[in-house]
């Protein structure tokens, strides 16, 4: 037991050394960040009119992570797998007596990190409100700690999809795919037409499912038990099947 403990934490460590040195040895990484603080700064300030609401504090910013989340993340997280199919490094690295898990939970973190790091160079927002206003903080450092969260599930999702295809560009539509799944499941419009055809139980099971029910929770400063259990079960169940699929394809390869 102790063993196999050491041996996922040397692959994790590895695997999350070499991931996080690849994303910024190449602009990958620069790209990545610069684009999202962009976007979320013309979501925040111009699509939503922050400075027309009179409100200072950051519900127009938090609005928006699901969506932008749902459309970048898979784009961080597509070249995890998909590149060493593509490159055939994955022969060499299925090869290695290394724990799969341990290389998928390292792959997972180092594009976490890249995610931690954009969320975190927003932080000049938080300042700002409180200079405008006097926002409740504690409920921006819960939905900040949430949205985190929520990072990873997402991240977790595309990594999982890397994992079945050697094409970016297919991973990151299936990444997408996947993530709209769970992030329109708690679309008000969509609840509505479910629980108008099959009864509310019906459009509240389904809402259960999506991140926005979650994540609208916290927005509100409120931090649920139930959320960080379901962010939690997300990501560790998406990271387990990826390990199964990199299995499969390890004895497939042997």
């Amino acid at each position: 037991m102790k063993a196999e403990l050491r041996d996922i934490v040397t692959s994790l460590r590895a695997s999350y050394l070499r991931e996080l040195r690849a994303y910024f040895a190449t602009p990958l990484a620069y790209v990545f960040v610069a684009i999202f603080l962009m976007l979320v700064g013309v979501f925040t300030w111009e699509a939503s009119r922050f400075f027309d609401t009179g409100l200072a504090d950051l519900q127009p910013f938090f609005y928006w992570h699901p969506w932008l989340y749902m459309i970048f993340l898979p784009a961080l997280s597509m070249r995890l797998w998909a590149d060493e199919i593509a490159y055939s490094t994955s022969e060499l690295l299925f090869s290695l007596p290394v724990s799969l898990f341990g290389l998928a939970t390292g792959k997972l973190l180092a594009a976490w990190s890249v995610a931690a790091l954009s969320l975190l160079l927003t932080f000049p927002m938080w300042i700002t409100v409180n200079y405008l206003g006097a926002p409740d903080n504690g409920a921006i450092a819960i939905t900040y700690l949430t949205s985190l969260l929520m990072a990873g599930a997402y991240l977790s999702i595309g990594a999982a999809m890397s994992s079945l295809f050697s094409s970016q560009v297919l991973a990151y539509i299936a990444g997408i795919l996947v993530a709209f799944v769970f992030t329109a499941a708690g679309w008000p419009m969509l609840v509505g037409g479910i629980s108008g055809l099959l009864g509310a139980a019906a459009g509240d099971l389904v809402a259960q499912f999506s991140f926005l029910t979650y994540f609208e929770t916290a927005q509100r400063g409120v931090l649920e038990l139930r959320a960080l259990l379901f962010f939690g079960g997300v990501t560790i169940t998406w990271l387990l099947l990826n390990t199964i699929w990199v299995s499969n394809k390890r004895a497939f390869a042997g």
